[in-house]
């Protein structure tokens, strides 16, 4: 009955020139030996299941054994060939199941179509149940299709946009697809979970290869709608591609998905891609970087267009802006403690939103003070670049108190923080309600700076000066001799000196041009106690 069914083991022991024939090779049978088992069954008779998970191997065994209808009727292809028709192929979840079994009888099940036949039917059922579902949860059809292969969920995927489906749903066929694929790169580890077994595979180099190839493929699947995807899965999506290390177009691509949407994002969110899976260690921050840029740029080119007068003050004023400012200066201050967040960094990316955009400073000015905490061997000037993105002047009143106490803050910081609230309370402004000129105050916040300064190094040398001056008079009196000259000629020069000093604290008096004028008064007293020939000497001159 075999040689009778089959035309394939026919002319093997036709052609075959041993006279006893006892052992055929059927080793490249589709299926291996439980498919030509079941054959064998077909053809004398007994009885056998076909299923949705056999069909397909059986369909490509008979076609191997030319077990079709042209060499006896009701043959094993066409019994087959029934089946998927009226059984398989009726229902979505029957067609990606023979898809399934389709991965192994390749090249065969595509000659034969009967991959081409389950796309069609399993594009058909998803796009029919994602417009009118009819089980519960209204998704499960995504579920079905993250069985199969990325080489055919990709040829459906393709089919259903050819078929008009909306972007969201191919968003929600992707995110089930990737959650079930890269189960252990998607989910969350914000508590240090599958952290051993992600160790595990980046040392086998072969499954980091599948994960990045499989990866792409998804990122190139992906709807043009920027908004398709809930931010945190492209914000999950991205760290994994830092991590596997995927191709620069498949990065950017998520990092521009990111940007489009950052208004709607949250620190939470950035903090998601900015640590490595243990949490220990932070990633490069380029990405970042590269996110916060290409929103503002974005904003930029809509205040443009928008025809605005002035661009970047309609850019820094959208509300939009304000909450991107907001998000990164808390977005700083969790990484702030982190010791690979170098000063550079950190002013890298505080920099990038426009200070116009803050309303006030103070996530900012929290974030700056926690990276004084965690990094105490700072000096002054390193102290001072950290605090250059942030504007004294554009602190909440709480805020300027905490700063006008703070130790870490270098001493230009808390002078500025104590002299605006001066100001403030001279002009008898309130303190949170009415803001002076902030170019103004700033300016003279300056001015009084250095003038501080320069006090500071005169009082410094006068002292200097006094010691001595001091030294010199103690040893006059210790030689004994000529002390009454000596010590003339000492207080002579001694109140010289002062004189002199009191004229150059003369001309940094900010009093000078008001109506009390003391810069003469050392000139008067040195007038009296001069001599006769200098007093006749200045009267010539």
């Amino acid at each position: 009955m075999l040689v009778a069914k089959s035309n394939y083991i026919r002319k093997l022991i036709i052609e075959s020139k041993e006279a006893d024939l006892t052992r055929i090779n059927l080793s490249n049978i589709p299926g291996g030996p439980e498919m030509f088992e079941k054959a064998a069954k077909f053809c004398y008779g007994v009885n056998f299941e076909i299923t949705v998970h056999n069909v397909a191997a059986l369909r490509c065994a008979a076609e191997f054994l030319q077990m079709t209808d042209k060499y006896c009727e009701n043959n094993l292809a066409g019994r087959t060939e029934d089946f998927l028709s009226q059984v398989a192929l009726s229902s979505l979840s029957g067609a990606v199941v023979v898809l399934k079994s389709c991965e192994a009888l390749l090249p065969l099940a595509e000659d034969l179509l009967i991959v081409q036949r389950c796309i069609d039917v399993a594009t058909a059922k998803a796009c029919y149940e994602a417009n009118f579902p009819c089980r519960t949860p209204p998704n499960w059809w995504t579920e079905e299709l993250s069985i199969i292969d990325i080489e055919f969920f990709s040829r459906i995927i393709a089919a259903m946009k050819k078929r008009g489906a909306k972007a969201l749903t191919i968003a929600s066929a992707l995110i089930t697809y990737t959650e079930r694929s890269l189960r252990d790169l998607v989910r969350d580890h914000s508590a240090g979970n599958g952290t051993k077994s992600l160790d595990a595979q980046s040392t086998n180099s072969q499954v980091r290869y599948q994960q990045r190839e499989l990866l792409e493929s998804i990122v190139s699947l992906m709807p043009s709608e920027k908004a398709a995807f809930p931010i945190n899965f492209l914000c999950c999506l991205l760290r994994s591609a830092i991590f596997l290390k995927a191709s620069t177009s498949c990065k950017n691509e998520l990092e521009k998905r990111v940007s489009a949407i950052l208004e709607h994002v949250t620190a939470d969110d950035l903090l998601v891609l900015s640590f490595t899976y243990d949490g220990e260690r932070l990633f490069d921050l380029e990405s970042v970087r590269k996110i916060i840029s290409g929103f503002v740029e974005k904003e930029k080119s809509m205040a443009v267009f928008s025809g605005s007068g002035d661009f970047r003050e309609s850019c820094s004023c959208s509300p939009a802006m304000h909450r991107v400012a907001k998000t990164v200066g808390t977005y700083l201050g969790e990484i702030a403690t982190s010791g690979d967040l170098s000063i550079s960094k950190f002013n890298g990316i505080a920099n990038l939103v426009p200070k116009g955009s803050r309303k006030v400073d103070d996530d900012l000015y929290r974030a700056i003070d926690i990276y004084l905490k965690a990094h105490p061997n700072l000096d002054e000037i390193e102290r001072e670049k950290i605090c250059s993105s942030m504007d004294p002047l554009k602190l909440s009143y709480e805020a300027r108190v905490h700063a006008s106490q703070n130790k870490r803050l270098p001493v230009q910081i808390v002078l500025h923080a104590l002299y605006y609230d001066q100001l403030k309370l001279r002009s008898g402004l309130d303190n949170d309600r009415s803001t002076p000129d902030a170019a103004a105050t700033r300016n003279q916040l300056q001015a009084d700076v250095s003038l501080i300064k320069e006090n500071e190094a005169l009082r410094s040398e006068l002292t200097r000066m006094k010691l001595y001056i001091s030294d010199m008079q103690k040893g006059n009196n210790q030689a004994g001799t000529g002390s009454s000259s000596k010590s003339g000629t000492s207080g002579h020069k001694k109140h010289t000196f002062f004189s002199s000093m009191s004229k150059t604290f003369g001309k940094l008096n900010p009093f000078k041009h008001g109506s009390k004028d003391t810069s003469n008064i050392d000139d008067d007293v040195a007038a009296m106690d001069r001599t006769k020939p200098r007093r006749r000497r200045f009267s010539i001159s």
